[in-house]
Formats: structure tokens, sequence, C-alpha cells
């Protein structure tokens, strides 16, 4: 039986980078010591998330499902299957790529093989949460405004604003592009940074004559944006209407600004009913005049260079690297959240869970050292997808509509690379 005490974490954050993390920490804390005690705290009254409809990919599945969230997701019967993302000109409505997850023998990509999954945030939150229930060492207190983080050589204390108070031997930060772990503690001067793109969505219901030109997922490249539109649930009786396009801040520099922007869903609607227009589809301008719960939401982003660790506190996902959506950002956070638990149960073996003097640093170290070139290879890619949907004319538009096929060719077999990956079985170097 083994004499060392349980380590003690708190997680800040209970959004899906936060209880993913906490669902990793105790998958692969060693077995032979007892499980950590995790904490999490959320700011809002009770779990939830903003945003609209994400594609897990193969990756990203293959996580879950070591989780055990993804039995979760199956067993409610959420998400849509994604075997591909078809790309399309709007104007003409012709296919000119797909990016496939179909694998080889059509059954999907690595080992076990997997697809992707269309799904909404809340729906993917739901399972997660479930997952979560069922192991007693996670506790989840929701209603937590921080409001001072003070870190010593032994412990971190948390502060709250009812006057309550928490003190763990590490601290998470899973909260987010505005955490607070960092702005507080970690690095307040890396603020984010207003992409100059936003996200509009929302959700149309599918009316009988409406017969959608995609299988699972559809891409439909316009002069004014990209807009995405997606069946979300395995009924396919609703679709979801996405749109990445570049939006002026306006002077809209505050939180509260975007905020009342964003619940403006008529001023959205007809903006994008002009950036979509002339569409061959004639589904398409239906769809986006009868979403339902449209919002414009701001993609905030941080430099790629930053600060993610003191001596006892670590930055996860999108707190410590926010980037614009390129494909597989949610893939990413449930890898870091992975590859870190990997690295401090490895230091808890090692140390006794620092008992030996051994400080916890080294494992943010080897972390850090474990991740940040292929973080900064995806910040990378970030950057083409804010590229692409910047408005351009009609030649502008003929020229995207050649290269956009010829790049997805090109990179294909890099991202059927991470695809295949599987994270939990990979080298840490620690």
């Amino acid at each position: 039986m083994s004499t060392t005490k349980s380590l003690r974490i708190t997680i800040l954050g209970g959004g899906i980078a936060g209880l993913t993390t906490a669902l990793s920490l105790t998958k692969f804390a060693p077995p032979d010591s007892p499980p950590p005690f995790i904490t999490i705290y959320e700011i809002r009254p009770q779990p939830a998330t903003i945003g609209g409809a994400v594609n897990l990919t193969p990756n990203a599945l293959r996580l879950l499902s070591h989780l055990g969230a993804l039995q979760e997701i199956c067993s409610s019967n959420y998400g849509a299957e994604c075997p591909a993302v078809e790309v399309f000109d709007i104007y003409s409505g012709t296919k000119i790529a797909e990016s496939s997850f179909r694998g080889p023998d059509g059954k999907g990509l690595g080992t076990p093989p997997f697809t992707a999954l269309r799904i909404t945030r809340g729906e993917a939150l739901q399972g997660v949460l479930a997952a979560i229930a069922k192991h007693p060492n996670i506790t989840l207190t929701c209603g937590k405004k921080t409001t001072n983080i003070h870190e010593t050589e032994t412990d971190v204390t948390l502060t709250f604003a009812d006057g309550t108070s928490s003190t763990s031997d590490i601290l998470i930060g899973c909260d987010g592009i505005h955490s607070v772990t960092r702005l507080t503690h970690v690095e307040p001067s890396r603020t984010a940074t207003y992409s100059g793109i936003c996200n509009a969505f929302g959700f149309a219901p599918l009316r009988p004559h409406q017969k959608p030109h995609f299988e699972a997922s559809g891409m439909n490249f316009a002069r004014g944006g990209m807009l995405l539109t997606s069946y979300h649930s395995s009924s396919k009786d609703s679709i979801y209407v996405g749109a990445l396009m570049q939006v002026p801040d306006d002077g809209l520099q505050s939180r509260d600004g975007w905020k009342a922007r964003g619940a403006d869903a008529e001023k959205t609607r007809q903006d994008m009913l002009q950036r979509y227009a002339g569409a061959k589809e004639p589904a398409i301008e239906e769809w986006i005049k009868d979403a339902q719960d449209l919002y414009l939401w701001p993609v905030f982003t941080l430099s790629k260079q930053g600060k993610w660790a003191t001596e006892r506190v670590m930055l996860i996902g999108d707190s410590a690297h926010a980037m614009p959506p390129q494909g597989e950002s949610t893939g990413i956070v449930f890898e870091d959240g992975v590859l870190f638990s990997r690295v401090l149960a490895r230091w808890m073996e090692k140390s006794g869970n620092g008992s030996d003097g051994t400080p916890v640093n080294e494992a943010f170290d080897a972390y850090e050292t474990l991740r940040r070139a292929r973080i900064e290879t995806a910040w990378d890619e970030s950057q083409s997808v804010v590229k692409t949907v910047q408005e351009v004319g009609w030649l502008g538009h003929r020229l995207k509509m050649n290269i956009v096929p010829w790049y997805l060719w090109w990179t294909r077999g890099y991202r059927e690379k991470h695809f295949v990956e599987d994270v939990t079985t990979c080298e840490i170097g620690y």
C-alpha cells in the first residue's frame, strides 16, 4: 500500500478543456499511487459553453474514447458522423475538393479507426460531464469568481469573490482566451487580440423541400468569407450554419461591446445574406433566413510566443495559445491535457509527488519541451485561415477556388499524420 499523499490539483475553468484535463489527470495517474484530488472551479453558475458546432476529428475522438467521454456521447446519440468536409464554390455549386476522414477502407483513420463527429459544444460538454460524474476524485464547483492567485514555494491559493479560498499543490489554468490565470498571475501583459474575423452561427430547421448539397458537412467559399453548412445531430433535421468572415471592430475593443453586437441577431443575419448572396444552392439563403439563436462571436488570439507556466501554475489550451480555428483546434486542446497529464504522472512516479524534493516545474518544463513545436506549427497554420476568409473580388475568388484544392491535396499527408496519432502512447521524452 502506497503511503504517498494524493496530489491536490486545482483546475480553473469548467469548460471542455478543464473537464477533459481532469479526466486525463485521473486516467494517467500512477496506478500504485492514490488518484489526485482534483477540484474544478467554474465562474458560471452552472456548466455551460458558448459556440456552435465543432468537428471532432479522428484524433480527438480517439482521446475522448480513452477518457470514457466518447462512450457517453454515443450512448446519448449526440452529434452526426462526418466522413468528410466537402468544399464548394458557393456561386457555381461545384464541389472542388474535400477533407476526408474515411481512411483507405472507408472505416476511418488510425487504430482503432475513427471518422469525425460534428457535434454542438453543448452536447459535447454534456458527454464529458457524464464521464466526470463517474470519478469521485473530481469535484466541480460552479459560481466561483477568482479575485486573487497567491503562489508560494509549497502551494497555490485561490481567493474568490465570495470570500472563500482554496489551496492546492498545483493550479492548472483552463479558463480560455481571457484567462484569469494568465492575466492575473502567469503573464498579465499577454492580452488577447481581435483577429479581424468573426464566427456567425445558428441552427436552421431542415424543411421537406430542401435537399442538402453535402453528405455531412459542406464548406462553401464566397467572396465575403466561408460558410459552413452541416448536419450536427443523428436525426439530421437541422442544419448548423456557421460563417467565418472579416468584421471590423468599429471601436468595440471591450468584451461587453462585442457581446452587445453579437446579440443583434437581425443585423448579423442581414450581413450574412449580403455576403453569401448569389448561392447556386437556394437552400443556403433559406438556412440563413431560418437560422435560430443566431450569434456573432469574435475570434480572439494570443501572440505566438508566450509564457505557459510559473513554478506551480500551468496554462492549458486557449489560456496558453488561443488561435483562429484551423480544423483541429478542439483536438489540440484534448492533446494538451493528455500529454501534460502523462508528463505529470511521470514526475509523480519519479518524485513520489515531490516528496524527494524534485520541483513540479521540472514536469512543466518537460511538457513545454514536448509541446511547443506542435503548437507553434498549428499557430502558423491558423494564420492561413485568416487569409482564406478575407474578402476578395471576383478574380481573387477564382484564384482561391484553384488554390484550395491544391492546398488540401498537398497537406493531406500532414493532416492524416495527426489524425492517426495517439498521444496516449507516443514517446514523451521525460
